[in-house]
């Protein structure tokens, strides 16, 4: 890409390839292979455009879509490090795959991102939803987000402290027509091969691993029980082509919690089976099992409203594209399941994926 490039290429190109549900409408899209071609375009387009990176948390609606999307591809990608004597701080431009920098930085001994190993997407997307698994966070080891402010048009290194994370989100997520995401710097600890770490307190993970485990155990623990869930991307698994995962864990206060649990009686189910973990605020807030939820409002795995959507035959709360069905299908099959939930316990779903050009029916 050269100075002067045209805002729109001249034909639109497919963009379900870029994403990992594998759906979605055309758009003109302008992919720069290097950090100054970026910028470029950056300082020189005035008119409104869209960022795509890895596809893996986005839904795109089945017609074209007129804005430039500008693509941030694994072009765009390294790694430059600052060590310390107990810590580094580590530095990764937006394009980078985000497991290929996991796997880096076990590799080279660095830890405390081995529970967010197998997620797809890259790593300037993270920060975005506040990216999570297994109980971490990207905001436990975040450091500074660096990011072309569309609205000042300059670059900006916004300290993790403003960058207003809570659970799956963040003031990136507020604001997607205003950051576009360069880089990300996280400050990770030092671990000496084969040394042991510690588990993030997250039953699953722990039953499987122990309290402890060497960075590869970790990272290999977690990547097995995200694929046992459909959760790691691969061509030959096809309840991987989702988004991951479609709806958020409610968040309810104490006398939500009282209600979902009169009407989880009422319905003749154990309330003792009920998963729930405790909400950011403890003790004021429980987080509720948004997959629980929906197999208890009789949605179970491999549930369908059209043979193009389907929820995954390994966890409830991926919503698959099965191959030949369209955008407009998978959000039948999602707005059934919300108001499925809704209605069997009062509880509204949220979300997880940012959408383009489309939206979940009604409410």
């Amino acid at each position: 890409m050269q100075s002067g490039l045209p805002l729109r290429p001249a034909r639109p190109v497919p963009l379900a390839p870029w994403t990992t549900l594998g759906l979605g409408g055309d758009a003109p899209v302008v992919a720069p292979t290097s950090l100054a071609e970026l910028l470029v375009f950056l300082q020189e387009t005035t008119e409104p455009f869209r960022v795509l990176a890895g596809g893996s948390n986005l839904v795109i609606g089945d017609g074209p879509i007129d804005e430039t999307v500008l693509r941030i591809g694994p072009d765009l990608a390294g790694i430059s490090v600052a060590e310390h004597p107990e810590y580094a701080e580590i530095s990764v431009e937006a394009g980078h795959p985000w497991d290929a920098f996991v796997a880096w930085t076990v590799d080279h001994g660095w830890s405390g991102l081995e529970a967010l190993s197998g997620i797809p997407g890259s790593v300037g997307a993270t920060p975005i939803q506040n990216v999570g698994a297994y109980g971490s966070e990207v905001a436990d080891r975040l450091v500074s987000v660096r990011a072309w402010d569309r609205f000042r048009r300059e670059i900006v290194e916004i300290p993790a402290n403003e960058c207003a994370f809570s659970y799956r989100h963040s003031r990136f997520r507020d604001d997607l027509d205003r950051f576009v995401i360069l880089a990300v710097t996280f400050r990770l600890d030092r671990c000496a091969p084969g040394a042991p770490v510690a588990v993030p307190g997250y039953a699953e993970l722990r039953r499987a691993v122990g309290e402890t485990a060497d960075g590869p155990t970790l990272r290999a623990t977690v990547i097995a029980l995200r694929r046992g869930k459909g959760m790691v991307v691969d061509a030959a698994d096809p309840d991987s082509r989702s988004a991951g995962s479609f709806f958020t864990n409610p968040i309810v206060d104490a006398a939500q919690l009282a209600a979902v649990r009169r009407r989880v009686a009422y319905r003749g189910i154990d309330r003792a089976t009920m998963t729930i973990f405790a909400g950011p605020n403890v003790g004021e807030t429980t987080k509720l099992s948004a997959a629980w939820l929906i197999e208890r409002a009789g949605f179970p795995r491999g549930f369908s409203l059209s043979s193009g959507a389907r929820v995954s035959c390994k966890h409830t709360l991926a919503l698959v594209h099965a191959g030949g069905g369209t955008t407009g299908e998978l959000l039948a099959l999602a707005s059934h399941l919300r108001d499925g939930v809704a209605a069997a316990f009062g509880v509204m779903l949220t979300p997880e994926p940012v959408f383009w050009n489309c939206a979940l029916s009604g409410r």
